[in-house]
């Protein structure tokens, strides 16, 4: 199980203000310190985390962050209205579109997925697969 995903940022506030635009409406809390933003989901208590954090911080070796080639890091929507706001959000808070929200048929019937670019450079994923909704074949 993966316990936490970190990307790098030589802006906190540009992230901040990115990643503000939709990890709220996805159950994710921030916290800030001098570290970094941390995004925790809640955590019942007696249960144990089953999603992984997702961590926003200056590089540890001081030099400057950068995205890497075929990394990303994808985030589960309820829905595919939601994949569609949160994708509008994102891109309004500073964010570059990578794909408009949508079926790919390189992917199963019922992902819907929109990609976009952090401040940094950095690719992420908003989709949902939800069972109740119409796929890209009905």
């Amino acid at each position: 199980m993966i316990a936490y995903v970190t990307v790098g940022a030589d802006d906190l506030a540009r992230a901040k203000r990115f990643y503000a635009a939709f990890l709220p409406a996805l159950d994710y809390t921030l916290s800030e310190g001098p570290e970094g933003l941390s995004y925790v989901l809640p955590v019942a208590p007696g249960q144990v985390a089953m999603s992984p954090d997702f961590y926003v911080k200056p590089t540890f070796d001081g030099q400057p962050a950068s995205a890497g080639n075929g990394t990303m890091v994808a985030f589960e929507a309820r829905s595919q209205e939601q994949v569609r706001d949160l994708h509008a959000a994102a891109l309004a808070a500073g964010g570059v579109d990578e794909g408009q929200p949508g079926f790919r048929a390189a992917y199963g019937p019922r992902f819907y997925v929109g990609y976009l670019r952090d401040p940094q450079g950095n690719k992420i994923a908003l989709f949902s697969s939800n069972p109740d909704e119409p796929g890209r074949d009905d």
